[in-house]
Formats: structure tokens, C-alpha cells, sequence
């Protein structure tokens, strides 16, 4: 008696035998963030740095700024980096056009942000003006770790929002009370400018080239501070992005030359 075979399952017409791998079925809608635990994350990123405004209020004093012009960069600037860097280069003694331009091209990257948020958010055109205003970096690390639109709205708004208020509320304290304080190098705070920089961009290197590219930014800083004018060495240090890339890219350009050609089996023996 003849062995029976399976007959593979057929598709379509009677007797028509499918072809090639199944279909792969559609992948799963992310789920659902509930806006309680949206809004918590919000929060805290809303509070832990809205708190670090007083150390902008107190350094922006410390450089000779005025009570109205403290408060005039957290109300319309609203860059944490540009200010510290603004005033940073003020106290240092800089120019202060070579200290503005240095704010300026730090907050250029916020445009970039706008553009990933936009296409996230897709706000309507009455708001997008104002919304324009609280994109910066801890938005946009809340809005795009969310998974979906609804989410992502919230925790934009949130966070904007608790970040706009107590930065503008803890830099008029801090500017009020540095007048009380009195010299602000003979407290130290004038290493609170750095040292909130730092905190804010730190979290930010995560892969090689973006550390690569913060070292060699540092050094040309450090270099070039005896003998240029203050606040020009944060300008130049600019140039640390395009040296990394070519050197990267030269790198990855030589690891490809330099790896020896594959083998290729064939059915009567070996091709090289």
C-alpha cells in the first residue's frame, strides 16, 4: 500500500499550493500610556530642573545683569544652555555680541527639535507659535518617549508648563537673593553655571561619536582660552562636530579597504 504524504495547506483556489514564506502578521498597536503616569513623569522632569533656574538667577547676577534683564532671558529666551552660556561669557568679560551669537548658535539646535516634534504632535496652527516657545530639551525627551499622540501631548504640555513656571519663579529668586548674598565667587556660585551645563548635557552623550565630539570641543575651548577674547573659544569650538565626523568617516572608509575580500563557495570547489 502507497505511503500517504500530507498535502501542504492550499490558498485560494482548491488545490493551488501557497508559495514562498507566511505572511508575517501586522505588528501590535503600542499600548496604551495612562495620562496619570504621564503626567508623573512630566512632573518630575518639570520640577527637577525648573528648580536649577535659581542658579541661573544667581549667576546672571554674579555677571552684572539686572534684576529686568535676569528675568527678560527666562521669560523670552527660555534656552537653559544659551542662558548659562550667555551670561558665562558676560562674566568671563566677553563681547557681549560674541556672547550673544554663542547663545544663539547653542539654542539653533532647538529648531531641529521642532521639526521631530511637529510631526509628532501635529498641533493646531493658533497654538504652534506658543508651543514653539517650550520647545527645548526636556520637552522634547518627555514628548518623544511616548507612545502614543495623546501621550505625547500631555507630557508636552506638562512638562512646558511646570518647567516655564518654576524656572521663571526660581531665577527672580535666585537674582533677588544673590543681592542679598553679595559677591557670588566668594560663595562659589560662580562654578554653578558649569556645573548645571554639564548636568544638562551629560545625559545627552550616549554613543561614541557624540562623546568624541564633547572631548574635542573641550579641548579646543580649554586651548584657545589664553589667547582669544572671551567667548570666542566657545564659537570655535564648534568646529569639534565636522573634525569628528571626517575623522570617523576616514576611519570606517579604512576598515573597509583594509578588510580582505570574502570566499565564495561554489559547487565545484572554492572561488577566491
Amino acid at each position: 500500500m502507497a505511503e500517504q504524504t500530507a498535502l501542504p495547506e492550499s490558498t485560494g483556489a482548491t488545490g493551488a499550493i501557497s508559495a514562498g514564506p507566511p505572511t508575517p502578521a501586522a505588528p501590535s498597536p503600542a499600548p496604551d500610556k495612562p495620562d496619570a503616569a504621564v503626567v508623573r513623569d512630566a512632573l518630575a522632569v518639570g520640577v527637577a530642573v525648573g528648580l536649577s533656574g535659581f542658579a541661573f538667577g544667581v549667576t546672571a547676577a554674579g555677571s552684572g545683569l539686572s534684576l529686568l534683564q535676569i528675568c527678560a532671558l527666562s521669560l523670552f529666551v527660555f534656552t537653559g544652555a544659551s542662558q548659562f552660556a550667555l551670561v558665562g561669557a558676560l562674566a568671563a568679560g566677553g563681547n557681549p555680541y560674541t556672547a550673544a551669537a554663542g547663545a544663539f548658535f547653542l539654542g539653533v539646535r532647538n529648531a531641529f527639535y521642532g521639526l521631530r516634534l511637529s510631526q509628532l504632535l501635529v498641533l493646531p496652527r493658533a497654538v504652534r507659535p506658543l508651543a514653539a516657545h517650550w520647545v527645548i530639551d526636556e520637552t522634547t525627551a518627555v514628548t518623544v518617549a511616548q507612545p502614543t499622540r495623546r501621550a505625547a501631548r500631555i507630557g508636552f504640555t506638562v512638562t512646558g508648563l511646570t518647567l516655564y513656571v518654576l524656572w521663571n519663579l526660581t531665577t527672580l529668586v535666585g537674582a533677588m537673593g544673590a543681592e542679598a548674598l553679595g559677591d557670588t565667587e566668594a560663595w562659589g556660585l560662580d562654578a554653578a553655571s558649569p556645573a548645571v551645563f554639564l548636568a544638562l548635557l551629560a545625559p545627552m552623550l550616549r554613543s561614541t561619536t557624540e562623546r568624541a565630539t564633547a572631548g574635542v570641543a573641550v579641548l579646543l575651548a580649554l586651548t584657545l582660552l589664553p589667547v582669544l577674547p572671551a567667548g570666542v573659544p566657545v564659537l570655535l569650538s564648534a568646529l569639534a562636530a565636522p573634525v569628528v565626523l571626517f575623522l570617523m568617516g576616514r576611519r570606517k572608509r579604512g576598515a573597509v579597504t583594509a578588510s580582505p575580500g570574502k570566499t565564495t563557495e561554489t559547487k565545484g570547489g572554492r572561488d577566491s
